[in-house]
């Protein structure tokens, strides 16, 4: 490849810093970091009378002035390279002479070399450009049309921002608050690498606009950055992308300035996976250092958790506990999902003899008779003795069941066989009988289709809405049947099935229809649950393909937590709690909202794989995930508004698809039962003897102070106002290597540390 100083000039993005110097070093950096963009900027104006419609844009000369009809407008470029595949810059507009009206300043990135068989993503907004079959549905969305309806049909999603499957107008608007990360990258189908554009979320005007658009031919497109955030004509609300856009340009008068920060990644990309790894490392990308503050630690969450339960969710004339406050069907019994025979699960673990009688009393009123004539569980129900196959709500999906939700019950129903074990008490044959048959329907289920589906009808087991990965914990969950039933075939198919949702999708970038409210829209639990289905079959089979499988799934679950500390405006309810979002979960593409913790699970899986790999980015992930989960709890000392004591809400609302930015509805929600798994499956503090490494998941404060091949002197601090029982893992590189052990805390020592006490233990393995 031939460079001249011509050839550097045009590539505005990979103006050498290093001046004539560095220039021979760039002959040897390889072709594709010089894939073609145009770095432009400038700025627009709009009609705000007619939903922000823009009625003219100048862009900058070569000199970097912007002249339009009130105003001479200053840009400045500065730039610094990151490393060989990394550049920061800082872009700022400075209005010289005159005044501007409603109006924002844009930095573009426009490519040539477009396809529209890129895979574009925006981190828990956009997966695959969400370049999807898309139907307008009111919320709750059900498919309605016949025509759509199938165990053959399309992936289709609801009406969210999407570039276009079809002709047309193609563009996505988006504000940096509804990611992850504010990101978008994309991997190049021709060329093969890779790109990200990373960004901070906010500048003195507050959110910035993210968008992509298409040329009609689709061989070009711009992503820009905008400030203040605009989005022309129209805005995302709920299941609806086509709401008028209100966002406010803004007056700007002589010396105002709009400054962009950002970083350009460019890098190899033979794959769509290699975005995910590539995300998975530079996820912290121009976040600010979050300080963690210390609430409640976990054992304290648990008891007014369980006593939430016990109090208000237990229903002592049927013997069941209710997923919520029981105000209608779907907040009284979902088998999975939210709650149901999840939350018994960790309520098991509890020495409250009163708790433990409440779960095996649930146990005694679901079997038989909560299963349906499918084999699969009902789907959901209300006041004790009525079931339901599906949404009632809507006639046409009044049996469809949502198939995550008896994967769930399967997966969490035979784990608390194991530990009703180890506890010495009796499982009973009805009880067991029930689940076995519930695993013979997904075998079933599986033989006759070579998939699991979405939905299934609750009379007759057949699919009514195919594709999606909604069951990807079954495979885990058979994993399990097969070891407790001593039945193999249960492994073949969670083998079977496991493959074809890594071949199908997971290799394809995209996990949808774990959500039964979101059609098939990519979302973080079907994901999850693959991933921990993946995790699972590597500690059961010892094959490395499954570990492998995981890594890569997990690197795209990273794409849904968020990053960083979202800056709540000061008049909103979180901002006012001074919230911290960073580990916050993002639900799915349509329920816009990061939520406290995996919908519905503990993270484990992110532990397995790191117990296997050595690679710290997983315990960092699963570190923020978990450590950010406490202080959304309503308790007595920290009440939040509308929310009762030991109530969870599910909203972590980062921008404005609903209820509004910091905001919340106030209810009870299957986040509880997120922190009661998080306590009981995972470690409050884990060290790592090989590694020399302490990891608190607890909100506590711990320091390695030394440690050997056998033991480890760690310092621990309460930094709270509760006592803290605490457990503590500790591994060498051999303990590491043998498969985990479910239950593995139960019944084991707890580390007392009372409120603002420093302790010093050791502990030896």
């Amino acid at each position: 490849m031939i460079i001249t100083e011509n050839n550097l000039e045009n590539n505005t993005n990979f103006n050498s810093p290093l001046g004539v110097r560095g220039f021979l070093i760039l002959l040897f950096i390889p072709n594709f970091l010089f894939a073609q963009f145009n770095l432009r900027f400038a700025v627009q104006q709009y009609d705000y009378s007619i939903y922000n419609k823009m009625i003219w844009r100048q862009q900058a000369d070569n000199q970097y002035n912007i002249q339009t009809q009130t105003a001479t407008w200053e840009v400045k470029k500065v730039e610094k390279q990151i490393d060989t595949e990394t550049y920061e810059y800082l872009v700022t507009f400075r209005l010289a002479k005159g005044f501007e009206k409603s109006a924002a300043a844009l930095v573009e990135f426009q490519f040539n070399d477009w396809n529209k068989d890129n895979y574009v993503l925006l981190p828990a907004s956009v997966y695959n450009g969400n370049r999807y079959e898309s139907r307008r549905i009111p919320y709750s969305p059900k498919l309605n049309d016949p025509r759509d309806i199938g165990k053959d049909k399309p992936m289709i999603i609801s009406d969210v921002p999407r570039l276009n499957i079809s002709e047309g107008v193609s563009q996505i608007q988006e504000r940096s608050g509804s990611m992850a990360l504010p990101c978008i990258g994309f991997q190049s189908v021709s060329s093969k690498y890779g790109f990200f554009l990373t960004t901070v979320q906010a500048n003195t005007y507050g959110d910035l606009g993210m968008s992509i658009v298409e040329s009609l031919n689709r061989k070009s497109a711009t992503i820009s950055l905008c400030s203040p955030l605009v989005r022309e004509q129209f805005k995302y609300q709920i299941c609806d992308n086509q709401v008028p856009s209100v966002d406010k340009p803004a007056d700007f008068k002589r010396g105002d300035e709009v400054k962009f920060t950002f970083r350009v990644h460019k890098f190899e990309a033979p794959k769509i996976q290699s975005v995910f790894d590539k995300y998975l490392q530079i996820r912290k990308d121009l976040c600010p250092q979050s300080i963690f503050a210390s609430q409640i630690p976990f054992s304290a969450c648990y008891d007014l958790i369980e006593n939430k339960f016990n109090t208000q969710n237990f229903v002592p004339e049927w013997g069941y506990y209710a997923i919520g406050m029981r105000s209608m069907f779907l907040q009284d019994w979902q088998i999975g999902w939210t709650g149901g025979m999840i939350s018994t699960y960790p309520l098991l673990f509890s020495a409250n003899k009163k708790t433990q009688a409440n779960v095996l009393a649930n146990f005694d009123w679901l079997f038989p008779n909560g299963i349906s004539p499918s084999g699969f569980f009902w789907d959901s129900g209300e006041n004790g003795n009525k079931w339901y196959g599906g949404d009632i709500r809507k006639p046409q999906s009044k049996n469809w069941h949502l198939i995550r939700k008896s994967a769930d019950a399967l997966y969490y129903i035979i784990k608390q066989f194991d530990l009703m074990k180890i506890q010495k008490i009796t499982v009973k044959p009805i009880w067991e009988n029930g689940t076995r048959g519930v695993a013979d329907a997904f075998v079933k289920l599986w033989k006759n289709n070579n998939q699991f589906g979405q939905f299934v009808d609750s009379k007759t087991g057949e699919i009514t809405v195919g594709g999606s990965t909604s069951a990807g914990i079954a495979p885990a969950a058979l994993a399990f049947a097969s070891s407790y039933f001593n039945n193999k075939i249960y492994l073949d198919v969670a083998c079977q099935s496991a493959q074809q949702m890594y071949d199908d999708y997971i290799s394809k970038g995209v996990s949808c229809g774990g959500p039964g409210d979101a059609l098939q829209n990519p979302d973080s639990e079907s994901l999850y649950g693959i991933l921990e289905s993946f995790a699972v079959l590597y500690d059961v089979t010892g094959d490395k393909k499954w570990l492998n499988y995981a890594c890569e799934t997990a690197a795209q679950f990273s794409t849904w937590v968020m990053s960083y500390d979202y800056k709540f405006p000061p008049t909103t309810l979180f901002g006012k709690m001074n919230m911290k979002t960073k580990g916050a979960v993002f639900a799915n593409t349509q329920n816009k909202h990061g939520s406290p913790g995996i919908c519905t699970h503990s993270g484990l899986a992110l532990l397995r794989i790191y117990r296997a790999t050595g690679n710290t980015l997983y315990l960092n992930l699963l570190k923020d995930i978990l450590q950010s989960v406490p202080q959304y709890l309503s308790r007595p000392d920290r009440p939040i508004k509308g929310m009762k004591d030991g109530w969870m809400n599910e909203r972590v609302s980062t921008t404005d698809w609903y209820e509004g930015i910091g905001e919340i509805f106030p209810g009870s929600t299957w986040a509880e039962t997120d922190l009661l798994l998080t306590i009981t499956e995972l470690p409050g503090i884990y060290v790592d003897l090989e590694q020399k490494s302490v990891t608190t998941f607890d909100q506590l404060e711990t320091k390695l102070i030394s440690c050997n091949t056998k033991s480890a002197k760690l310092r621990i601090k309460n930094p709270t106002r509760m006592t803290a029982q605490t457990s503590v893992l500790v591994e060498d590189k051999k303990l590491k290597s043998v498969p985990w052990t479910e239950n593995k805390f139960y019944g084991k020592r707890k580390i007392t540390i009372r409120p603002n006490e420093t302790i010093v233990i050791t502990i030896n393995i």
